[in-house]
This record gives structure tokens, C-alpha cells and sequence, in this order.
């Protein structure tokens, strides 16, 4: 099979996603990969906040792990999910910043973002916003929310590092980095990473643990944590991943440090 362009696996991927969106399959799931490893991405993996939203983002649930678990989120902050889907990283995210903050859900697929639309209404969560664009120029200023947010997507983009140094960008100073990922081992075989079902199926695309923290720290953030949760795949494994951006403060710190009593 010749080897395709980015814009040929982007456009594979939204289509996936919009198949998904409609019920028509899905990217972490969906028939690309096996009934065992289906049971490590989508809905359960988010243990009791099931409850608070409408079952159709719960089916429409295509992530690896849980985030907003783990983003320590509280009133009065403004939180970006990157590939948003179907809107339920969103959604768990508006409830936990309100009625002070706001989540930004942004996604490329027209469909993902009209039912993301529904669930919101259905949930009646107010404190969202959604966008439509690209994880790799997102459509926010610089230095505009506390936390990014991301789940089984950033594995997908055409170019993960302009995804992290997006990501850097708009996040304020002290601001945190807080995703699930599927991060690949390094002896992942060149037949898997040359298959393009395992690739719209999260698996393919995926980054090291050592590309991702290079990129990471290539991007300006610090503070960098990458604790596997659980294997999806023969060659690689769900993780969490922190990271931190520095604050001015930081920097003021360190010059203290350097200067001479």
C-alpha cells in the first residue's frame, strides 16, 4: 500500500469520527481492534461520573482514560478539551469549573460538534463553549486557559509535536497539561505502525514514552509525569500525562537561585 499523505490520514480520521458521531462505528473501537481490547477504551472508563450525563455521550465515549479524573478542576477556571467528540470530557469539565468557569470543547468534525450540541442541551450544562478547528492550530489566543485536556486523540494528529507546542501556547503560566494518550512501546513493529485500520483505531500513530516527553519539553513544559494505566494493544499501553507550564514565578525563582548572596 503506498505510504499516504497527512491530509489523506487526516481526512481518514474525520471520517471515522464522523461515522461515530452518527453511529456508525468508532476510532478507539469501532471493529478496529479486538473485542478484548474495545473494553479498555470508551464509556467505562469513567467509573461512577457515568451518571451525570445523557447516555448518548456516554455511546458516543471514544477515549482511552478519564482526565478530567485527574485534572484537579475547581470553580473559576477555563479548561480546553482537544478532539472533544461527543462532548463528555467537556461536559464532566463544565460541572467542575461552574458556575465561575468555562470548558472549551474544540473538534474538527461537524457531526461530532452537533451532537456534542445535543448532549450539552440535554445535560444542561451552560458553561461551554465549542469550537470547530484543528488540535494543531487552535483557535484561541495565547495564554487563555488552565488546563488542557485530551483523551486518545493526540495520537491521531499528522503532527503531534505542533499538537504539544498548541497546547503550550495557549495555556496560561502555571498553567497544566492533564491528558490520556495511548503511548506506544518502542519496539512497535513497522506492520503495525504501516497499518492504516490500526492507525484511525489509536494505536498506530502513537508516540513513545521518550518522543512524547522530548516533545513535551521541546514545547516549553516542565514537570513531566508519564504513568501507564493500563495495555490496549499488544505494543502499547494507555498512560496519563502531566506536564506543567512555567508560571513568571518560576523564572523569578530561578534568578533568585542563580544570584550571588
Amino acid at each position: 500500500m503506498a505510504e499516504l499523505t497527512n491530509d489523506q490520514l487526516r481526512e481518514a480520521v474525520r471520517e471515522r469520527y464522523a461515522a461515530a458521531a452518527i453511529g456508525e462505528g468508532g476510532c478507539c473501537g469501532g471493529g478496529l481492534i479486538s473485542i478484548e481490547q474495545a473494553a479498555t477504551f470508551g464509556a467505562g472508563l469513567c467509573g461512577d461520573e457515568r451518571a451525570e450525563l445523557p447516555d448518548a455521550a456516554l455511546q458516543a465515549s471514544l477515549g482511552c482514560g478519564n482526565p478530567t479524573a485527574m485534572a484537579e478542576l475547581r470553580d473559576g477556571m477555563t479548561v480546553l478539551d482537544l478532539g472533544s467528540g461527543g462532548g463528555i470530557d467537556v461536559l464532566l469539565s463544565a460541572r467542575r469549573v461552574a458556575p465561575a468557569g468555562t470548558a472549551y470543547g474544540l473538534d474538527m468534525t461537524d457531526e461530532m460538534l452537533d451532537l456534542a450540541r445535543a448532549n450539552q442541551a440535554k445535560a444542561g450544562v451552560d458553561n461551554v463553549v465549542w469550537l470547530k478547528g484543528q488540535i494543531e492550530a487552535i483557535p484561541l489566543p495565547a495564554d487563555t486557559v488552565d488546563v488542557v485536556l485530551s483523551n486518545c486523540v493526540i495520537n491521531l494528529s499528522t503532527d503531534k509535536p505542533r499538537v504539544l507546542r498548541e497546547a503550550a501556547r495557549v495555556l496560561k503560566p502555571g498553567g497544566r497539561f492533564a491528558v490520556s494518550d495511548v503511548v506506544a512501546d518502542p519496539g512497535m513493529d513497522d506492520a503495525t505502525r504501516a497499518d492504516m485500520q490500526q492507525y484511525v483505531g489509536c494505536i498506530a500513530g502513537a508516540l513513545t514514552r521518550e518522543e512524547y516527553t522530548r516533545h513535551l519539553a521541546a514545547a516549553g513544559l516542565v514537570e513531566i509525569e508519564i504513568t501507564e494505566t493500563h495495555r490496549v494493544h499488544e505494543h502499547a499501553g494507555s498512560a496519563i500525562i502531566r506536564a506543567r507550564k512555567p508560571a513568571a514565578t518560576d523564572e523569578i525563582g530561578a534568578v533568585a537561585q542563580s544570584s550571588p548572596a
